[in-house]
C-alpha cells in the first residue's frame, strides 16, 4: 500500500513539472498575477486562430488574435469523493464568472491586447451523453460552442485527451469519476472581444 502511494506521489509529481514546462513553453500564463486574487481560476494566452470561426457578431479570421484561457488547475475547487455536490457548484461557478470579469478588465486595460479579436478555449470538462447539456454553462454565458478540431485528427485528440486525463487525475483525481478516457469529447468555446467586454466587462 505505501509503495502504491508513494508511486503516486511521484506520477503527481512529474505530472506537475510537465504541465509546468507546457506553460512555459506556450507561453500560458496567470491571470493578472499583481492582484494575487486567490479566487481566480484562469491563466490565459495570446495566440492566433487556426481556422475561421462564424460568431454571431461576425467572422473571426484564421490568423486573428485570440485570447485562449485555460483553467488554472491548483486553483480549482478540489471536488468531494462522492462527486459534484450543489456547493461544489456554486462555488465554482462564482470562482469563474469572477475570473471572466478579471479577463474582460485586463482586455479592456492592457493595450498588449488591443489587437485581440476573440476569446476562446477549449474543454472537455463539461459533457454529457447529448451532446448539448454538457454544453449550458458555456452556452448560457454567452460562449458559441463547437467540436474541437485537432489537425492530427482522432490521433492528435487521443492524446490531447490522455493528456488532459492525467492532468485531471493529478490535480483533482475525483474529476474523473464515472468517466472514461475513450469517451472524452473536446470542446472549443468562442467569443467576440466586443460581447466579451459587454458581458463581463461592466
Amino acid at each position: 500500500m505505501l509503495q502504491v502511494l508513494q508511486h503516486d506521489v511521484c506520477m503527481r509529481r512529474l505530472i506537475h513539472s510537465f504541465d509546468s514546462f507546457l506553460r512555459r513553453r506556450f507561453g500560458i500564463v496567470e491571470l493578472a498575477p499583481e492582484r494575487s486574487d486567490p479566487a481566480c481560476m484562469l491563466r490565459v494566452r495570446v495566440t492566433h486562430a487556426t481556422h475561421a470561426v462564424s460568431l454571431p457578431e461576425g467572422p473571426v479570421a484564421a490568423g486573428a488574435e485570440v485570447l485562449e484561457l485555460h483553467l488554472w488547475n491548483e486553483r480549482i475547487p478540489p471536488i468531494p469523493p462522492a462527486g459534484p455536490d450543489l456547493a461544489w457548484a456554486r462555488q465554482a461557478q462564482r470562482m469563474f464568472l469572477g475570473s471572466l470579469r478579471e479577463a474582460a478588465r485586463q482586455l479592456r486595460e492592457d493595450s498588449r491586447l488591443a489587437g485581440v479579436q476573440a476569446i476562446a478555449g477549449t474543454t472537455v470538462l463539461v459533457y454529457g451523453a447529448d451532446g448539448v447539456e454538457r454544453n449550458r454553462l458555456l452556452l448560457s454565458l454567452g460562449f458559441s460552442v463547437f467540436p474541437a478540431r485537432n489537425p492530427l485528427g482522432r490521433f492528435g485528440q487521443f492524446w490531447e485527451n490522455a493528456y488532459t486525463w492525467s492532468v485531471m487525475w493529478a490535480y483533482n483525481a475525483a474529476s474523473l469519476r464515472n468517466r472514461r478516457l475513450l469517451d472524452m469529447r473536446r470542446d472549443e468555446f468562442w467569443m467576440a472581444r466586443s460581447r466579451f467586454l459587454e458581458r463581463f466587462g461592466r
